[in-house]
């Protein structure tokens, strides 16, 4: 089986997972009723196509028609799409491009904004509530965990690196520095306005 057409499965199956199972998201569903949103991530080839009706959305890895539309950027800042307050920074920064309808962008990012992503309601049909539960909480503290040890070997690298190796001077140190240079400066002024002055007479 070719790959594209698995890859087009899986995020449709994502989408309508979290997005057309809750009632409460309807409102924000229905802005995107109709709507065919086309995203062009710079690392593939071809672009996604998301074509939104109202009982589910479709993706596809070919589509021939217009979009309302286009979205190219690239696949690490998909997920930054999820604050739509982050979504005009984007654009200014660069890192998304938008043409066509605005709109429908802006009312992707708040339905994906206001879903709340669940590792375990994908795995569930799979391996039953319990396990899918069991792993989602596995999923979210190996995350959790992987961010601590980033933290504390960043705080480690950075603690080695001023005390232990003296690779790096610490803020004191930089201070005095600055303050030292700056009297040197001063010094080298004033011999500087000496000589001046010997050489005038």
């Amino acid at each position: 089986m070719p790959l594209k057409p698995l890859v087009t499965a899986g995020i449709e199956r994502v989408l309508n997972t979290f997005f057309y199972r809750e009632r409460a998201l309807k409102p924000a569903r229905q802005r995107l009723q109709g709507k065919v949103l086309r995203i062009t991530l710079k690392e593939f080839s071809s672009p996604l196509t998301i074509a939104f009706s109202e009982r589910q959305a479709d993706v596809l890895g070919e589509w021939e028609g217009e979009a309302d539309c286009t979205v190219i950027t690239q696949l690490r800042v998909l997920p930054k799409l999820r604050d739509r307050q982050q979504l005009t920074a984007l654009i200014r920064t660069g890192e998304l491009e938008v043409q066509g309808d605005i709109q429908v962008v802006q009312n992707f990012a708040a339905l994906m904004d206001l879903a709340e992503f669940d590792i375990a309601e994908l795995l569930a049909p799979w391996t039953g509530d319990v396990a899918a539960e069991g792993l989602g909480k596995a999923f979210r503290g190996g995350a959790s965990l992987l961010r601590r040890n980033v933290t504390r070997q960043t705080r480690y690298v950075a603690e080695a690196l001023t005390e232990e190796w003296r690779v790096a001077p610490g803020a004191l140190e930089v201070a005095w520095f600055a303050e030292e240079a700056a009297a040197v400066e001063r010094a080298a002024d004033a011999l500087t306005q000496r000589l001046d002055k010997l050489e005038g007479k």
